[in-house]
């Protein structure tokens, strides 16, 4: 197995994405450690990884509060030993759909600010436990990449491009300590598109056609990179992005 006897932290472990790398994670035999503000969505998603056989912890954890993340790191690490992978899926709180022409400052910045809070706050913590192991994964998602045509997407896109310059940074600075940091690039997974938005179907054609495969990645695809990522089949990658847009964006 990929992970075996690995802790991994995911934040918005609850979430679509989250629920596909935490299952991802245990399947290859981490114990993933679920955290988030929903108490009832990371059990479930935590009952579903036991029920397969996995090892699965939760906790009630706001990104977003500094005390609450360090509080939270160190409790991992005193229960399991070691936090080996750190993965932030916290959603962002955008507003699409409203051209920034029309968009209100405070739902602009609201995702860029939310985005690269909880990337730094939970990104430092858990590194400050890597560093004293000298190992560690760091994974971001989103990437960098054009928006799409014809739809507005607020502060969306403006904060995963302020994450990929958090991602170098860290990169840079954590690397001599053997702690990788990546992103896995999207290009959008249409199964995370809530199914009541108005603009649904429009968005799934769009992404669907930008890609070279004819078909966008699943969640299923984003938790095996996320895996692979993580893993020490990957140890010679940091400060880059794994592109898993099915060809939308050309590297």
């Amino acid at each position: 197995m990929l992970l075996e006897n690995k802790n991994a932290v995911i934040y918005g472990g609850g979430g679509g994405i989250g629920r596909a790398v935490a299952g991802a994670f245990a399947r290859e035999g981490a114990r993933v450690h679920l955290a988030g503000r929903n108490r009832e969505s990371l059990d479930e998603v935590a009952e579903t990884i036991r029920a397969a056989g996995g090892r699965a912890d939760t906790d009630q954890v706001d990104a977003l509060e500094e005390a609450a993340v360090d509080r939270f790191t160190g409790a991992v690490v005193e229960r399991a030993g070691s936090l080996d992978i750190s993965f932030s899926l916290i959603s962002f709180s955008e507003v699409q759909g409203t051209p920034l022409t029309e968009i209100s400052l405070a739902d602009f910045e609201r995702p860029v600010h939310n985005a690269v809070r909880a990337m730094f706050l939970t990104s430092r913590s858990a590194a400050r436990h890597m560093i004293r192991q000298q190992s560690g994964v760091i994974l971001a998602f989103g990437g960098y990449g054009d928006p799409p045509r014809d739809y507005n997407i607020g502060g969306f896109q403006v904060a995963f491009g302020a994450m990929e310059s958090l991602r170098r940074n860290l990169a840079g600075e954590l690397g001599p300590h053997g702690i990788r940091v990546l992103t896995l690039q999207t290009g959008g997974v249409p199964e995370t598109i809530p199914e009541g938005l108005e603009y649904r179907d429009v968005i799934t054609e769009k992404i669907t056609e930008q890609t070279m495969l004819g078909r966008p990645a699943s969640l299923e695809d984003v938790g095996n990179v996320a895996a692979f990522a993580a893993s020490d089949m990957a140890r010679s990658m940091t400060a880059t992005a794994l592109n898993i847009t099915a060809g939308s964006v050309v590297d």
